[in-house]
C-alpha cells in the first residue's frame, strides 16, 4: 500500500517512505530500465570475478591482492544494497520502502561506502611501502598487519554507519516522500521536522574533515611515490607505476568530489536531475570502475582470470614479481 504525503509523521507511526519515481522523468526512463540492470550486473560480475581469481590463485595471496579482494567485496555489497530494491520497485510499479528497510539501507550503504573509502587509503599506504621502502615491505605488510588493517576498516566503518543512521533517524519526519531512488541521508534530512537534524549535519561535517584528511594523506603519499618513481631508470617501470597510481587518484578524487558535492551543495525541496546524476556517479561509478582500473590492467589478475575461466593463456613471466605487484 502506498502512503500519501502528510504534514507530520511520528517515528512510531511512520511505516515507510516513497522513493523517487523514475517514470516522472521521461529522459531517465531508458537509462533506468536498460542502464541500471546492465551497470549493476557488470559491476557485480566484474567484482565477483576478481574475488574468485584472487581466492583461487595462490600466487595472488599477497597484501596488494588481499586488499583488492576486500575492495571487490565491499563494491558488490555497496551496489547490492540500493539497486536491487530500486529495480524491484520498478518492476512491480511501486515506490514503497518500509521504515526499517530504509534504516537498513542507510546503515549498510554508509557502512560499505565508508569502508570502500578507508580501504582505498590503506591501499595507498601499501603502494607507498612497496615502492618507497621495498626492503622493509615483508616486515611492515605481513599477514597479521594486513588482517588487522582490514579488521579495523570493517569495524570502524560499521560504527561509522551506525552513527550516521542514528543521527538521521533521531528526528521525526514531516513527509515520507524521498526525492531520490534510495534512502540517501541528504534526501532524508530534507524531510525532518525538528532541529535534531543538526546532529546529523554535524556528523556530516566531521565526515568531510575525515575525508579531506584521507585525501591529503593520499596526495602526500603519492608525492613521495612519484618522487621515487621518477628516479627509476627503466621506462617500463615508470609507466607501470604511473598506470597504477594515477587511476587510483582519479577514482578516489571522483568519489570524494561527487560525494561531497551531492551532500553539501545548496538544498532543494524537489527532485533534481543534478542531484540524481551526482548520486549515480558516486554510488555506481567506483564499483564499476574498480575492477577495470585495479585488476584488468594487472597481468597477475588477467592470468588468474584466464586460468579461472579455463581459457588458454601464456604463463610466461607469470612468476615474475615486480615491486609494484608485491
Amino acid at each position: 500500500m502506498l502512503l500519501q504525503e502528510q504534514h507530520l509523521f511520528n517515528v512510531s507511526s511512520l511505516s515507510g517512505f516513497l522513493l523517487l519515481e523514475f517514470s516522472d522523468v521521461w529522459e531517465m526512463q531508458i537509462l533506468y530500465y536498460i542502464g541500471f540492470p546492465f551497470f549493476y550486473l557488470v559491476a557485480v560480475a566484474g567484482n565477483l570475478l576478481i574475488i574468485s581469481a584472487v581466492a583461487s590463485d595462490r600466487q595472488l595471496h599477497t597484501p596488494m591482492y588481499f586488499f583488492l579482494m576486500n575492495l571487490a567485496i565491499q563494491d558488490v555489497g555497496q551496489v547490492s544494497v540500493i539497486f536491487p530494491k530500486s529495480m524491484a520497485n520498478s518492476l512491480m510499479n511501486q515506490r514503497f520502502i518500509s521504515y526499517y528497510g530504509c534504516v537498513t539501507q542507510v546503515l549498510f550503504f554508509i557502512f560499505l561506502m565508508s569502508s570502500d573509502f578507508f580501504l582505498l587509503t590503506v591501499m595507498a599506504y601499501d603502494r607507498y611501502v612497496a615502492i618507497c621502502n621495498p626492503l622493509h615491505y615483508e616486515m611492515l605488510m605481513n599477514n597479521h598487519v594486513c588482517i588487522r588493517m582490514i579488521a579495523t576498516v570493517w569495524i570502524v566503518s560499521f560504527f561509522y554507519g551506525v552513527l550516521h543512521t542514528g543521527g538521521t533517524f533521531a528526528t521525526p519526519f514531516c513527509s515520507n516522500v524521498i526525492h531520490q531512488f534510495f534512502c540517501e541521508i541528504r534526501a532524508l534530512l530534507k524531510l525532518t521536522c525538528s532541529n535534531l537534524y543538526l546532529i546529523e549535519v554535524g556528523i556530516l561535517f566531521l565526515s568531510a574533515i575525515i575525508a579531506l584528511g584521507c585525501f591529503i594523506f593520499i596526495v602526500v603519499t603519492y608525492v613521495h611515490i612519484f618522487t621515487v618513481v621518477l628516479k627509476i631508470s627503466s621506462v617500463h617501470g615508470r609507466q607501470k607505476a604511473f598506470s597504477t597510481c594515477l587511476p587510483h587518484l582519479l577514482v578516489y578524487s571522483l568519489f570524494l568530489v561527487t560525494g561531497s558535492f551531492a551532500y553539501f551543495k545548496t538544498t532543494s525541496n524537489s527532485a533534481s536531475l543534478l542531484d540524481l546524476a551526482f548520486t549515480l556517479i558516486y554510488s555506481i561509478v567506483p564499483p564499476l570502475m574498480n575492477p577495470i582500473i585495479y585488476s584488468m590492467r594487472n597481468k597477475g589478475i588477467k592470468d588468474a582470470l584466464l586460468k579461472l575461466l579455463g581459457l588458454k593463456y601464456s604463463s610466461r613471466d607469470s612468476f615474475s614479481i615486480l615491486v609494484l605487484q608485491r
